[in-house]
């Protein structure tokens, strides 16, 4: 059971971790500034990716289809598939995952696992076995942040904030760190699914992406040391992001790289109906158990019974 709830969290680490690609479903429509054939200026740039953020922001949700491809030489390299819906502000998430990095639990592992994010707090349906084996409850729960509260420890409370806000990434976010890009160019018009979009596409050393990103804020400059550091040590070169924007100004494709020693991690997503109203609602009650809850009882089980055998 541990087993399984070990890969599917490191899938939801996966795909919180990075943004995707939105491929938008409308058809027969022009590009942004498809009048123009040549390249954009800068400025010309700047304008259109402005103005897909402001509008992808102001839409706080969106229907999400995502494929993420980890490299054959790293532990837990293989395919991850999810799709469902998320919301912005508030941060929400319903979304199915499968693929081959769901194997990595053995013959036992569930061939997908559906995630939700609502409140602060993810759960995750473990499938038919888990139920059995947890007395019905198919659902784990895991609240980062009430479990870092109750911790004391304020360098973990920063890093549960984080992580937060990085699951409560968004499209319109992710357009923000490509603004932060000084090598941000213009591809000219291309087609993608039938829509004809203006192709952009910028890279970030690690460092830009860390000033652009506002969930590292809180960081203080030794924790940022520290963390650039040890990304320079684990061989994270960069990171490539392409997007194509559409006459509506929505993002109609995204595609993200992050560079590593193994290989390049990418992960592509489609994203349609935005400002569609995205609800999300926690499992109930009576079929979820929460991990941490569980893991302080054990640790308490624990500790009465060292007392009495030391008795």
């Amino acid at each position: 059971m541990w087993k399984r709830a070990g890969v599917s969290l490191a899938a939801a680490a996966v795909v919180v971790g990075v943004a995707g690609c939105q491929d938008g479903d409308e058809g027969g429509k022009k590009a942004a500034g498809s009048s123009q054939s040549a390249v954009q200026s800068q400025g010309e740039i700047t304008k259109v990716i402005q103005a897909a953020y402001k509008k992808t922001s102001d839409a706080k949700s969106a229907k999400v289809r995502m494929t993420i491809t980890m490299p054959g030489g790293m532990e837990g390299g293989g395919t991850m598939e999810m799709s469902g819906v998320q919301g912005w502000d508030p941060g929400l998430l319903d979304v199915t995952m499968k693929g081959s990095m769901l194997s990595g639990g053995g013959p036992d592992a569930p061939s997908q696992v559906r995630m939700v994010m609502v409140d602060e707090a993810m759960y995750m349906e473990m499938g038919a076995k888990q139920a059995a084996e947890m007395d019905g409850k198919r659902w784990m729960k895991l609240d980062l942040k009430a479990a870092a509260e109750a911790s004391g420890d304020k360098e973990l409370q920063k890093q549960m904030t984080g992580s937060l806000e990085n699951v409560n990434q968004d499209p319109a976010q992710q357009l923000a760190l490509l603004l932060g890009s000084p090598s941000i160019k213009h591809l000219g018009a291309e087609k993608v699914d039938g829509v004809e979009a203006q192709h952009y596409k910028g890279t970030l050393s690690f460092e830009e992406m860390l000033d652009a990103n506002r969930s590292f804020d809180a960081l203080s400059a030794e924790e940022r040391e520290k963390l650039v550091a040890n990304v320079k040590k684990a061989g994270i070169k960069g990171y490539d992001t392409e997007v194509w924007v559409n006459e509506d100004q929505y993002p109609v494709k995204m595609v993200v790289g992050i560079k590593m020693p193994q290989g390049t991690m990418n992960m592509t997503a489609n994203y349609s109906d935005y400002g569609a109203a995205a609800t999300v609602q926690a499992p109930p009650a009576k079929d979820t158990f929460d991990l941490f809850e569980m893991l302080k009882q054990l640790e308490g089980a624990g500790a009465e019974g060292g007392a009495g055998l030391g008795g």
